[in-house]
């Protein structure tokens, strides 16, 4: 049996406030939902699906534009496959790269708790600090 969702079910679903689902209809990325008699936005389980993308592209960072034009290029249908491919292949990419940073950066982090952790931390600590002021003092900082 079809089953539709409300704007509020969406929001919960996809943890996303009812202003951000507004805002998003607004831009243009939700040009495939349909409004009932009353004027509310219906939604379906296809529009859930490509609402899920949405959701996906914003949360890896593709700017809105960005996914204004793949939301254009599906409502185009088949003959677009190439276009839609080319724009995620490119932000893919993108996401790689700030998957590298982020780990690299998780390193150092992960690096420095297990400094706090060692047991001799507060020595490991106060030899920095010492070093620190020494060099300040040094180059006359």
């Amino acid at each position: 049996m079809l089953k539709t969702y409300s704007i509020k079910e969406v929001a919960q679903k996809f943890d996303l406030s009812i202003s951000t689902i507004r805002y998003y209809d607004k831009r243009g990325l939700l040009p495939f939902v349909a409004k009932n008699k009353s004027g509310y936005r219906v939604f379906t389980e296809t529009d859930l699906n490509l609402i899920k993308t949405v959701v996906c592209l914003k949360n890896t960072g593709m700017a809105i534009k960005n996914i204004q034009k793949y939301i254009q290029l599906v409502m185009q249908g088949p003959d677009s496959i190439e276009q839609r491919k080319q724009l995620l292949e490119l932000h893919k990419q993108q996401v790689i790269q700030k998957q590298k940073l982020l780990s690299e950066n998780l390193q150092e982090i992960n690096f420095k708790i297990n400094k706090y952790n060692s047991k001799n931390a507060k020595e490991v600590i106060k030899t920095e600090l010492a070093y620190v002021l020494a060099e300040k003092k040094e180059l006359k900082l």
